[in-house]
């Protein structure tokens, strides 16, 4: 009841009266004024008593709304005095994979936050009670109770809780957000690879149709049969073929089953097949196997493109011929192949620009060779890794990894 304080002041004051009258058996008429005053003092007093009762059944019930609120809000919210957690809701226990809120209040906020971040919050929180302004959505690291690190955007207020001097602080994961700016980053880096795909592919398939048509024109005006002329169209369209014949190789989709194989007879056999063009080339290769190699899980056909792809390299970079020394062995969990050739090396201005597609230091190559061997490479664990010294030749080595 809202009048309770001035029915139970006024019903006082009354009964005060009549005792007053029964005790000293006065008139009646001589303590109306007093009774008047006194019962109007009561009423005064009753209704101030109501009213601020009423206030505080109102503020409770505010304050209850506002716990039920933020209890409710989809982003964590913490309220900690300096370091020492007061209060947080249900976003908050779940962000810190918290079983209940007696997991996380009293202890100190710096639990959670990662030691890079430590300075930078200390300094925040100095900042907010010093100035009593906002410090909003900056950047941190929090340490679940599980474990897992996750991004946060955290915002923080000064505000008094059960009459202490607090800050409330508002955090925000931000893990799908960054996952979703690393997948538009990885999409626009596919979509420049692509366009700087397509810009090579034009370039050097414009090349060689631009000398046919050339040639064709030439073959018109002049009404004659140029074995000449129709010999360099032929090799025009053979490098158009070889072209779209790579590309094909690089695109399409391959089944790939790894299985646990020695890595020994697969660079045998290609050494054993590679060593007719390479006598036709006045070259020499020396191959050098360590003994009892484990074996690896990867797929042959993929490994021996690889071997296939370098070698043919090698003997490419050396027109006057030369000796290529090809070793195996294991180093620290790795099998790595070396390729050694005494070739015309590669400037190191050039280094940085290897494996990408047509790019090539080739007079007839493409570029798309090496940058399948690296795919294939990667595919496998493994690393591909070129050093060169102009005149003084190339290695180039390949690290597989043993599981």
């Amino acid at each position: 009841m809202i009048y309770i304080g001035r029915i139970l002041t006024v019903a006082a004051s009354v009964i005060l009266t009549a005792i007053h009258l029964f005790i000293f058996n006065e008139r009646i008429e001589k303590e109306l004024i007093d009774f008047l005053v006194i019962t109007s003092l009561a009423y005064f007093l009753g209704w101030q008593y109501d009213r601020a009762k009423l206030e505080g059944r109102r503020r409770e019930e505010n304050a209850e709304s506002y716990r039920q609120l933020v209890e409710l809000l989809p982003e964590a919210v913490f309220i900690h005095e300096n370091e020492s957690i007061l209060y947080v809701n249900k976003a908050g226990e779940e962000l810190l994979a918290a079983s209940g809120k007696t997991e996380l209040i009293g202890k100190s906020i710096y639990t959670f936050i990662k030691s890079d971040y430590q300075k930078l919050s200390f300094q925040h929180i100095k900042q907010v009670c010093r100035e009593k302004t906002p410090v909003m959505n900056t950047e941190k690291e929090l340490t679940c109770l599980d474990g897992r690190v996750i991004p946060c955007s955290v915002s923080s207020l000064f505000m008094p809780f059960q009459g202490k001097k607090t800050l409330l602080s508002i955090v925000k994961d931000l893990t799908s957000h960054k996952e979703q700016t690393a997948q538009l980053v990885e999409k626009s880096e596919k979509l420049a690879l692509v366009g700087q795909l397509a810009a090579g592919i034009a370039h050097e398939i414009r090349n060689p149709l631009t000398s046919i048509k050339g040639f064709l024109q030439l073959t018109r005006m002049q009404g004659e049969h140029r074995d000449d002329y129709f010999d360099i169209m032929m090799t025009e369209l053979d490098r158009i073929n070889l072209i779209v014949s790579e590309l094909l190789g690089v695109s399409k989709p391959v089944d790939v089953v790894f299985k646990k194989q020695a890595v020994t007879p697969m660079l045998e056999d290609v050494v054993a097949l590679i060593q007719s063009q390479a006598s036709m080339d006045n070259v020499q290769i020396n191959l050098e196997i360590e003994s009892d190699l484990p074996p690896l899980y990867c797929e042959e056909n993929q490994l021996k493109q690889v071997f296939i792809n370098v070698l043919k390299n090698a003997i490419e970079a050396m027109p006057d011929g030369g000796i290529i020394s090809v070793e195996m062995k294991r180093k620290s969990g790795f099998i790595t192949i070396q390729v050694i050739d005494e070739g015309i090396g590669i400037p190191a201005e050039h280094m940085p620009k290897i494996g990408e597609p047509f790019y090539t230091t080739k007079e007839k190559g493409t570029g798309l060779g090496l940058m399948t061997c690296m795919k294939i490479i990667e595919s496998h664990g493994g690393e591909l890794g070129i050093s060169s010294e102009i005149e003084d030749g190339t290695t180039v080595e390949i690290r597989l990894p043993v599981t």
